[in-house]
């Protein structure tokens, strides 16, 4: 696993992420951001880990993708 090999814990992405550190978005994903807390919706974040993989977080569900698996 990507996490394993780079030594870094999902629960630090996943802190990241409820702290509303949305990581490496662009300014469309970050607005939308905003607009899914105040009226319901996705939220999206993008880590990168020392091996270049990042995770994706969703509300209702958790899910953590490589990026050439997204």
């Amino acid at each position: 696993m990507t996490l394993a090999a780079a030594a870094e814990e999902p629960v630090a992405f996943l802190l990241r992420h409820r702290r509303g550190d949305w990581g490496e978005l662009d300014p469309f994903d970050r607005k939308q951001n905003e607009l899914a807390l105040r009226h319901g919706g996705r939220l999206l974040s993008a880590y990168r880990t020392r091996l270049g993989a990042i995770t994706e977080a969703y509300r209702s569900a958790t899910t953590l993708l490589l990026p050439q698996e997204y």
